[in-house]
């Protein structure tokens, strides 16, 4: 947004106030100076409880149309007005209830769902009065209400006259912001001021049902979920485009035509169980590293640990998925930072708040989805378990020469001992090996092999004979199956030696020998990926 500098005709860039508040101790002179902006036809960003909003007079046609440019939204996309006290929605809206109802009767479900939900994150559709502007609607008869929680936004909205139009504070198609921080990234230069309330509490837009149908409609999945309104009005519907394509129609909800909330990175998300994600996605970041192409991905505390490749970010806990709603803007614009080619993402239960998260995944990802099974169906084995003795030798070395093998499908890669009574570190003359070798087992300690190790994803692979005979006797199941020997699994006859209580020389001819063994073994796993048996 520009200026006019009246001396000389120059158009300008506008200049932005930020303007930090205490929520515990607002400023009220610093909310007079921003209702008087708002009062005139200016742009003021400000927090709400769900994300940080572009406030306008939502009754002055100019001010909507100032609201579209500095986002460079399109103007057929309605904005959603803000309202601070019940009782002023009757002037901007047509055919409601009346919210002052008396009657023995039951209260119509509009009055319900106020008296339950606002101040909150619910935004309800109705049919608009003439003091509303189609610019405001997007061209639409009907008006979009809320009522935030958040005290700022709330004294902020009586400062500005009672109707503010609040959409999301970024530029559009770019993730919403939850801090001032990232309002000032897209539209500092185009906006009068910006208000600095901190972080948000939730993270993701306002619930959006849609009044004017019977029953009422979910149009925009949020924190109010279709199970906490049908506790109060009964059923409720759902948009079936809510998890859907684009649709060629006119959007009747803020951001659900439109590829939205989007990072410039390409975003992909990966369904399937949890388990089949978290190997799709290991696989489809070792193939882009291999490339040279950055990757980033988004877990989850129950999965960060377990991803090898790729810049992982740690979205939130599938135990608390507010956690997950609070962090997913924020993690998009991080991404952005960190200047990845392609991100990778889990999906999510589109239950509760799970629906609102993978709404908004979606949009993100312009509906960009891939089945985790078209990847691991290919996939013969995914672990790789090299198996010794006592784990401080051997079995660690040939798990530190596979992990540097040119390997066409990403594997997890462990080694155990058949013997370990407490954790001990490598042998110092293997790690003196490896280390000759540009290699190191530095840190690690021994581990017990356990039947966990056996099942039907996992190649084990011992050093010796009698380590396998061991397995098979005492842990006899249904996946022993794939157990081998490494110089029977490769087709060789001759045995690795044990180095024990050798020369170091035993140890570098222990180290070639199972070189050999990981070159050949990378090369049968390699077939497997290429349709080989």
């Amino acid at each position: 947004m520009l200026s006019a500098d009246k001396k000389n005709g120059i158009m300008k860039a506008m200049e932005t106030i930020i303007k930090k508040i205490d929520k515990n101790q607002i400023d009220e002179d610093a909310i007079r100076e921003a209702g008087e902006i708002l009062r005139e036809g200016g742009l003021v960003a400000f927090p709400t409880e769900t994300v940080y909003g572009l406030g306008a007079n939502a009754l002055d046609e100019e001010a909507a149309k100032k609201t579209y440019e500095a986002k460079g939204r399109p103007s057929d996309n309605p904005l959603i007005v803000h309202i601070a006290d019940l009782e002023d929605l009757s002037e901007i809206t047509e055919n409601v209830p009346c919210l002052l109802y008396t009657s023995p009767s039951p209260p119509p479900e509009t009055e319900l769902l106020a008296k339950h939900f606002w101040p909150g994150p619910l935004t309800m559709i109705f049919e608009k009065s003439s003091l509303v502007p189609y610019g405001t609607t997007g061209g639409l008869d009907t008006v979009a209400v809320r009522m935030p929680s958040d005290l700022i936004a709330r004294k902020l909205i009586l400062a500005a006259g009672g109707y503010v139009s609040a959409p999301s504070a970024n530029t559009s198609g770019r993730p919403s912001p939850t801090t001032a921080e990232h309002v000032w990234e897209d539209l500092n230069g185009k906006i009068e001021m910006i208000i600095d309330g901190g972080s948000v509490d939730i993270g993701l837009e306002s619930t959006i049902l849609d009044m004017t149908v019977s029953p009422p409609m979910i149009l925009r999945p949020g924190a109010i979920t279709a199970d906490m309104l049908e506790e109060v009005i009964g059923v409720v519907s759902v948009d079936e485009t809510i998890l859907g394509s684009e649709s060629s129609q006119a959007p009747k909800a803020p951001g659900m035509k439109y590829r939205h909330y989007a990072p410039k990175a390409k975003l992909t998300i990966v369904e399937g169980s949890l388990k089949e994600e978290v190997f799709a996605i290991r696989q489809l970041a070792y193939e882009k590293s291999r490339q040279g192409i950055q990757v980033g991905i988004i877990g989850t505390n129950e999965t960060v640990e377990f991803y090898t490749h790729g810049l992982v970010k740690n979205i939130g806990s599938r135990e608390n998925e507010k956690t997950i709603a609070r962090n997913l803007y924020r993690i998009l614009r991080e991404f952005d930072e960190e200047d990845v080619s392609e991100i990778y993402s889990e999906s999510f239960a589109i239950q509760g708040i799970g629906n609102a998260i993978m709404n908004r995944l979606e949009k993100a990802a312009g509906h960009c989805r891939i089945p985790a099974s078209v990847l691991t169906k290919e996939q013969k084995y995914r672990k790789i378990v090299f198996v010794s003795n006592t784990d401080t030798c051997r079995g660690p070395v040939a798990a530190e020469i596979f992990r540097h093998q040119s390997l066409d499908q990403e594997y997890w890669i462990e080694s155990k001992g058949m013997v370990v009574l407490f954790p001990e570190p490598v042998n110092q003359k293997a790690e003196a090996i490896l280390k000759s070798n540009q290699m190191t087992l530095e840190g690690y300690t021994s581990r017990p092999f356990t039947e966990k190790n056996l099942n039907p994803e996992t190649l084990i692979l011992t050093m010796a004979q009698a380590q396998k005979e061991k397995i098979l006797s005492e842990y006899p199941n249904e996946y022993t199956d794939n157990v081998y020997t490494l110089t029977e699994f490769t087709g060789e006859t001759e045995k690795i030696p044990d180095p024990y209580g050798q020369p170091l020389t035993a140890y570098g001819e222990c180290y070639e020998k199972i070189t050999l063994l990981i070159e050949k073994l990378a090369e049968i796993l390699n077939s497997f990926t290429k349709g080989g048996q």
